[in-house]
């Protein structure tokens, strides 16, 4: 018999981001929109939950409850609000980078410092994003698009390399498509370097938990993408019935369901097999690249099911078709996931069945 259901600590967790998500995010998303950002009360409320603490070590009084842990509590901030999830939390995906490749140590030093600041962000960037110069003591280069407003330390990570800088680091403000919550900038380094390491396994690690991380905020995204499209053609009447009950519809109503589903599954997945130390990479990669190409699938598709009612700030599809969008160009986007996951299962020696984004 298959079980499988999480622990009751777990499931409180859960919940209580359910609840913070309902609460206060969703019913703020267009507010959070046009202000770049969320209320003071909402980061208040949401450094009370100690959610931002979620994956630190034990030892820097935090939970330590793992990418499991992570992945769950994303996905609910995700079906809330992902660009009010980005803003929320100061540490982000940096936090994996600067903890595999410095150790808690460099947390102390470097990350801790930020949850004291409000608004405080650092930023993960990899060479994915941005291919920056690291001469002599100094970083230097331009990064195109963050998803931020500030940059309090950005963590650069190459093939083998983890880089630091707190200063030196100008932002010039962008619209934005999506994620606009959370910000939007391009920044111009020409920062000195405050710490590096030279750890190439550790950016093979931090690189997984970040795609976990980003993943799972994308499933959210899809869930409620798929939700609220399956209950407005539950509610809209056409030809004497909900269009819901119309053939085409609910096929696709359901073929969206499986999307979302699929992916979740990959992504759980992957975050279990960090938890329980064993290789992840391939799966982390595949998992964020199946989650983008679901959302090629739910967010047009759900924005269609509306017609013209879904390109409408009434509704929220043409929200969730942005986030999604933006939410997959993060570190390296499909490309870099689908290449990332085919090496590493080539290296491996594991056979390759399908190809990763062919149907």
């Amino acid at each position: 018999m298959f079980d499988w259901s999480i622990p009751d600590e777990l499931a409180l967790i859960v919940e209580t981001t359910r609840e913070l998500g309902r609460a206060h995010l969703t019913p703020h998303v267009r507010e959070a929109e046009a202000a770049r950002g969320v209320a003071q009360e909402i980061a208040a409320r949401f450094a009370e939950t100690g959610l931002a603490a979620l994956e630190l070590p034990a030892a820097l009084d935090g939970a330590e409850l793992g990418a499991v842990a992570r992945a769950l509590v994303n996905e609910e901030l995700g079906a809330a609000d992902p660009g009010a999830a980005l803003a929320l939390d100061p540490l982000g995906p940096a936090l994996y980078a600067v903890l595999e490749a410095g150790g808690e140590g460099a947390v102390r030093e470097h990350l801790l410092p930020l949850l004291a600041k409000p608004g405080a962000r650092a930023l993960l960037v990899s060479a994915h994003d941005a291919r920056l110069e690291t001469r002599g003591d100094r970083l230097r280069g331009l990064v195109p698009w963050v998803p931020s407003d500030r940059a309090d330390l950005l963590v650069y990570v190459t093939d083998d390399e983890v880089v630091l800088a707190r200063e030196g680091i100008a932002a010039k403000s962008l619209r934005g498509a999506g994620l606009r919550a959370a910000g939007a900038s391009e920044l111009t380094l020409d920062a000195p370097i405050c710490a590096r390491f030279l750890d190439g396994e550790a950016v093979g690690e931090a690189l997984a938990r970040s795609r976990i991380y980003y993943a799972s905020l994308l499933v959210g995204v899809l869930r409620q993408a798929a939700e609220t499209s399956r209950s407005y053609a539950m509610s809209r009447v056409a030809f004497g019935r909900p269009i819901a009950h119309h053939q085409s519809l609910a096929f696709l109503i359901a073929d969206m369901r499986t999307a979302v589903d699929g992916a979740r599954a990959l992504v759980q997945e992957a975050a279990w097999h960090l938890d329980d130390g064993r290789p992840a990479e391939a799966l982390a990669a595949a998992a964020f690249a199946e989650a983008i190409e679901a959302s090629t699938f739910v967010g047009p598709n759900g924005i269609q099911i509306l017609g013209g009612h879904g390109f409408m700030q009434d509704y929220p599809v043409e929200k969730h078709m942005r986030e999604a969008r933006a939410l997959g160009l993060l570190l390296g986007g499909f490309d870099a996931a689908r290449e990332d996951a085919g090496e590493s299962l080539c290296a491996a020696g594991a056979p390759v069945a399908l190809s990763l984004g062919e149907r």
